[in-house]
């Protein structure tokens, strides 16, 4: 499975409060439709593949909301796509088809969802690596004893 396209449709934010005592991050994907699709400028053996989704990231209690729509073009082996397209009439994937899906809608929606946060100023939904004040002492111990 290969990614050949990957486009936004939808960015939608919103601040709903200046504050929450704590915040809850809830996310979620979804598929809206799988598809076959066809080409004529490309000339591959595998078969393409359309996926519509939406990913949500919800701060609670009621703090703000973000929504990034998209669609995205996957080359796929011709048996894998058949099961695919077959399998979502009854909204079912294959899983390892599923995870390479959402690993990508994830990747690349976090990515934008981090944007926007900061645009919002509102708090990243992924943890970022930081330091505190013990790990600077234990980095310093280790430089000593290494020289």
């Amino acid at each position: 499975m290969k990614l050949i396209n990957f486009n936004f449709t939808k960015l939608s934010s919103e601040r709903l409060k200046d504050t929450a005592p704590e915040i809850k991050f809830n996310t979620k994907i979804d598929i809206l439709s799988i598809s076959s699709v066809k080409s004529d400028f490309l000339k591959i053996k595998e078969e393409l593949v359309q996926i519509d989704f939406v990913y949500n990231i919800l701060y609670e209690p009621g703090l703000a909301k973000i929504e990034i729509g998209g669609t995205m073009i996957l080359s796929i082996e011709p048996k894998i796509a058949r099961e695919v397209l077959r399998g979502w009439k009854e909204k079912e994937t294959p899983e390892e088809f599923r995870l390479f899906m959402f690993n990508i809608i994830l990747r690349k929606s976090s990515l934008k969802a981090l944007q926007i946060e900061e645009d919002l100023n509102l708090p990243p939904h992924l943890p970022f690596p930081s330091f505190s004040k013990g790990n600077l002492a234990k980095k310093e111990d280790k430089e000593k004893t290494d020289n």
